[in-house]
């Protein structure tokens, strides 16, 4: 009886925890999204109220943030960023966690040991000395050297959790592609990689949020309108003292759901990626 009330009182925790958890982590984005759709006078009269109300709904804020403002500049910008970055990135770390888990050579172990060092130093203290490099060498104000950048800021961990995936593959099925004539390339694309879709997605996954979402380096490196992200781009508008409160919502709301979308679509692989290589064998 007493075990049966401790399990009870255990599961009661747990569901008032998860209620507690997604009202929090929930309740931020569904205020986003009704500020979004209230009219600007109803929002101003009551800003507490954040009921729904079909009615009073109107829509006309997203075409007009999205033409007027630009925001479909931004949002080509940020694709092309983001995308460049995930392609970039994985193609590097594959080659350079293949080499750290299969190859033999002077300094594998302080590389494989040291990946993350470079996480030592927080980003705010090197954003002076590659805002000098960057413009000296006149990547400044440049969609591809922000691409550089977030490639060199996600490598690291990238190429730490891929390292850990491929040591987790038996090499008996590279060593059977190496007999059947495959060169180290060929075995790393027909084998290594269809094996690790799972570790590649949840970097890709992990690179698309960092590259899409980053705002700092956004706003150091990019001057001019036409090379805005969606961050820099949420800033410079709200900077417009012309631009309500509604039409912020809608451009956060324009910003949040792509990177949601891909997460829930992609989600399983995700989870998969990150727990596969913590096991080895």
């Amino acid at each position: 009886m007493r075990l049966r009330i401790e399990w009870s009182i255990i599961w009661f925790l747990r569901v008032v925890g998860g209620l507690v958890l997604i009202v929090t982590v929930t309740f931020p984005f569904y205020w986003m999204i009704i500020a979004s759709l209230t009219p600007l006078a109803k929002l101003l009269a009551d800003p507490t109220d954040i009921g729904i109300h079909l009615g009073d709904m109107v829509f006309t804020t997203y075409p007009e943030i999205w033409n007027v403002f630009h925001f479909s500049r931004f949002f080509a910008n940020s694709a092309y960023v983001s995308l460049m970055t995930v392609a970039f990135t994985l193609v590097f770390a594959t080659l350079g966690a293949y080499a750290v888990a299969r190859l033999r050579f002077r300094g594998r172990t302080f590389l494989s040991r040291g990946i993350l060092l470079v996480y030592m130093f927080p980003a705010i203290a090197v954003a002076i000395p590659i805002y000098v490099i960057f413009s000296k060498l006149g990547l400044r104000n440049n969609l591809n050297g922000l691409v550089l950048f977030y490639l060199a800021q996600t490598f690291p961990v990238a190429l730490y959790m891929l390292h850990s995936y491929f040591k987790t593959l038996p090499p008996d099925l590279e060593e059977a592609g190496r007999i059947d004539g495959c060169s180290r390339l060929s075995v790393i694309w027909r084998i290594t990689v269809p094996l690790s879709l799972p570790a590649m997605i949840s970097v890709a996954l992990y690179t698309f949020m960092i590259a899409w979402n980053e705002f700092l380096f956004a706003f150091l490196f990019l001057d001019s309108p036409s090379s805005y992200t969606l961050p820099r781009g949420i800033q410079a508008v709200a900077n417009n003292v012309n631009v309500s409160q509604q039409l912020l919502m809608t451009g956060a709301v324009i910003a949040t759901v792509p990177v949601v979308a891909v997460f829930f679509l992609f989600e399983r692989y995700f989870i998969r990626g990150l727990t596969a290589g913590a096991v080895k064998g």
